[in-house]
């Protein structure tokens, strides 16, 4: 290879999987004309986390797996040196691809107990499985980042949760699920992303943390991450000042965080890869195409994610690098491919396996479940609704869920439900709910990102407030468990069951459990302040 064609392997675009034929082909283009070392796949261009806010439509497509796979060929194809395939699959290719199999989020399998961590093996190698059946072979995750900070807008969930041995230890469990199915991993975000409260694909995160604080923490599963010779990090974009001789720079864009301390301190020697280039706490620095893309190899970064600039990027570093430079990056990118055989294999292999996910999520509920409040026995419950004094409450799913179809197969209650605001006459249900000492509610949590509150409707947390006072409430949330700190009297909930996803599995594992009246083993992987 040329000196341009080795730079060639250090560009990553992002790729979508409903995208244009034209974009297709443009892509083909990079691919022939520029030697790119790989893709990193995306559902579609309004969906890209930077575009929220331009309110685009996302279009889904049922067909997307299958156009995927399809893409993967095609570019391949296209390639003469064959392309390392990336996408960042977190809880399972369902984080890009409609129609596959999905996981827990990390801040479920964080609920479970050490002693359960085999099962956060099981997902990676699973997700790995079904990777591979795509075409890809190398997921953009964990996060080994710790959520130790509840305002956080954009890790929370994604998190193992705020004990920094845990997070390690099971980033270390998915990874080596993944690595034994043979699909690359990546810790993120370095040096850690946990403690911000600015989401960085909009703006730039500022960790005020010294070295030595962040040793203690932030930097802990990182460093246990190299000493099991992870195979590539992600540096995210955020500021770390005490290690920047003071400077707002993102880690993405620093010598003294990448080459200082990771390279030379802590003694990574794997892959580096930037957090995506087009983030916009990053994208609008510089003026000057390919700017940019130099900037972030010069301080330290092999891949270069989402890279918008090819042509000019490749320039910028040709004209600026040292062959020495070059050659270290062209090395650790060509080990990953060697690793994961797609120098000699690089196409899709194997089949979804729906089954074997179903079984999974169905384990890892009955673990994770987590009780948090429990003041009442079975026995009371069943008398009174002997004596038509318990009815059940769905919010944000109608009574047809699997949760509360589940329980009335054996207490056949009265079964309430909002699916939404505007339907729903509350003066009415409130007056009904008089006549009844016990409500079961199921709270299906309608986003997992705290924006807005988690899109729940104000009048819905004023019900729960009137509810929790005035009745022997039993409350089952499915989602983040961040929204417990936003219902007004939770603490006065007679019982307080946290069940994280709203995954059929969950919901009939809670329900099961609610029967039964069993133990649960989960426990809450970050510290909640409930009301």
């Amino acid at each position: 290879m040329t000196q341009a064609q080795k730079i060639g392997q250090f560009f990553f675009p992002a790729v979508f999987i409903n995208d244009s034929e034209e974009n297709i082909q443009a892509t083909e283009e990079l691919i022939r004309k520029y030697n790119i070392g790989g893709l990193t796949f995306f559902h579609s261009r309004a969906s890209a986390a930077t575009n929220y806010e331009s309110k685009k439509k996302i279009e889904f497509n049922d067909d997307s797996y299958l156009r995927l796979k399809e893409l993967i060929v095609r570019y391949q194809k296209c390639a003469s040196t064959p392309l390392l395939m990336s996408i960042d699959a977190e809880w399972g290719l369902a984080m890009r691809v409609e129609k596959t199999p999905q996981y827990p989020y990390a801040i479920t399998l964080g609920a479970l107990p050490e002693e359960q961590k085999d099962l956060v093996y099981e997902v990676g190698k699973q997700i790995a499985l079904d990777l591979k059946s795509a075409g890809i072979h190398y997921n953009l995750a964990p996060l080994a980042d710790i959520n130790n900070n509840p305002n956080n807008p954009v890790i929370g969930y994604r998190s193992f949760g705020e004990d920094k041995n845990k997070v390690a230890n099971f980033a270390l469990e998915y990874l080596r699920g993944m690595s034994d199915a043979g699909v690359l991993g990546c810790l993120k975000h370095f040096p850690g992303h946990g403690n911000t409260n600015v989401d960085s694909h909009l703006g730039l995160p500022v960790l005020e943390e010294n070295l030595e604080q962040l040793l203690a923490n932030e930097l802990y599963p990182f460093i246990k991450g190299i000493e099991n010779d992870v195979d590539s990090i992600m540096i995210g974009h955020l500021a770390v000042p005490a290690l920047n001789e003071g400077k707002n720079t993102s880690a993405t864009l620093s010598k003294n965080i990448i080459q200082t301390l990771l390279r030379e301190q802590l003694g990574y020697d794997g892959l580096v890869i930037s957090d995506a280039l087009n983030m916009h706490s990053v994208s609008k620095l510089y003026d000057i195409k390919g700017q940019l893309e130099w900037e972030a190899f010069n301080a330290g970064n092999d891949v270069l994610c989402f890279a918008e600039n090819v042509p000019e990027g490749i320039q910028a570093i040709l004209e600026n690098a040292s062959e020495e430079r070059i050659e270290e990056s062209y090395n650790r990118i060509l080990k990953c491919k060697e690793k994961v055989g797609i120098i000699t294999a690089n196409q899709p292999k194997g089949n979804l396996d729906f089954e074997k996910a179903a079984a999974l999520n169905a384990e890892i509920a009955q673990f994770s479940i987590t009780k948090i409040i429990d003041t009442i026995d079975f026995e009371s419950i069943q008398k009174a609704n002997s004596e038509k004094k318990t009815a059940q409450l769905s919010i944000y799913k109608n009574a047809e869920n699997k949760f509360s179809k589940t329980i009335n197969s054996k207490l056949h209650c009265p079964q309430f439900a909002i699916e939404s605001i505007v339907d729903f006459d509350f003066e009415a249900f409130e007056k009904i709910a008089a006549s009844f000492n016990y409500l079961i509610i199921s709270l299906f949590v309608p986003k997992a990102k705290p924006l807005n509150q988690f899109e729940i409707d104000d009048a819905i947390f004023k019900l729960l407030e009137k509810l929790l006072t005035t009745k022997k409430c039993l409350i089952y949330v499915f989602g983040n468990p961040y929204v417990l700190s936003l219902i007004p009297n939770l603490s006065k909930a007679s019982r307080l069951i946290q069940v994280y996803q709203d995954f059929e599995e969950f919901q009939i594992n809670a329900a099961e459990q609610f029967l039964s009246d069993s133990k649960c083993t989960g426990k809450l992987p970050v510290f909640i302040d409930i009301q």
